[in-house]
């Protein structure tokens, strides 16, 4: 058992009035604090595990940092408990010189849901953050059959939510060829969706993949104007959610040129932007 998950004596009630008790599995949540060049930056709650891929990806989405490179050091060093021991809840970043750090007198907060006053023209300009890859110009091609099994073959690799049921799941893919399969790139989970998309892109520039051209990125639950816009960032040409799209996610989309696929769930899915990178 590990901090991803904790076991927790529950009572099941059923309807016809018998109880028992039993152990149960839960998803781990932890707060995590990251600090740039020393001082303090974000708080995020999220599933512990890969938590140096959720900050890289993390300061992608934020447009701190777009390369392996411009991270010098991620370490725990500056987080202990109450106890002196390393809490492991402190992440600590160095960044490259010449790498500006965001303004850290504007307190920042993460939520797990999209502001629902976010909204009108005026303010995805104000929210929307430049991609250091530019406009989504890839032209790859998706075939209907490989995007119409990708949750499927999510939903095989969520481990943890096999033992929890209680995170979500992001899974980058890829088609090496027109007849091929999906290819699993990496595939990762948390409580926070917008997290596991983080910990994927986080995965991504540690392994000096990004701009991730040609995937795609299946996740779990629904598609929001923050999941879009992590996706843009990164260079990721093609979003599929199995639930549904914002209205102000299918407005980014068209703007950045993502493809935005929604109810995708493996009989059918609608896309809501970019339908010309569908191959029938």
């Amino acid at each position: 058992m590990t901090r991803a998950s904790r076991r927790h004596r529950v009572h099941r009630y059923t309807a016809d009035g018998a109880v028992s008790a039993r152990a149960d599995t839960v998803a781990g949540e932890e707060p995590l604090e990251i600090r740039l060049n020393g001082r303090a930056f974000t708080v995020t709650m999220r599933t512990p595990g890969h938590d140096f891929d959720l900050v890289g990806g993390f300061l992608v989405s934020e447009g701190v940092v777009s390369a392996a490179e411009q991270i010098v050091r991620m370490d725990y060093r500056g987080g202990v408990d109450a106890d002196g021991r390393r809490s492991y809840n402190v992440v600590d970043v160095v960044l490259a010189p010449g790498v500006v750090p965001p303004d850290t007198s504007m307190e920042r907060h993460v939520y797990t849901s999209s502001s629902c006053g976010v909204c009108g023209t005026a303010s995805i300009e104000a929210v929307t953050k430049v991609s250091a890859f530019g406009p989504v110009t890839d032209a790859v091609r998706l075939p209907v059959a490989g995007l119409l099994a990708l949750p499927e073959r999510l939903r095989a690799a969520q481990r943890l939510f096999d033992t929890t049921g209680g995170v979500h799941a992001a899974g980058l893919f890829r088609f090496p060829g027109d007849d091929d399969g999906p290819e699993l790139l990496c595939v990762r989970e948390d409580v926070g969706r917008h997290n596991a998309v983080d910990k994927v892109v986080g995965w991504a520039l540690r392994e000096g993949l990004l701009p991730l051209r040609g995937t795609v990125l299946q996740v779990s639950g629904r598609a929001s104007f923050e999941l879009v816009q992590k996706a843009h960032l990164a260079g990721i040409p093609a979003l599929a959610a199995v639930s549904a799209p914002s209205a102000l996610a299918v407005e980014l989309a068209e703007r950045t040129g993502t493809t935005l696929l929604g109810f995708s769930r493996g009989a059918s899915f609608n896309a809501y932007a970019g339908r010309d990178r569908i191959a029938g």
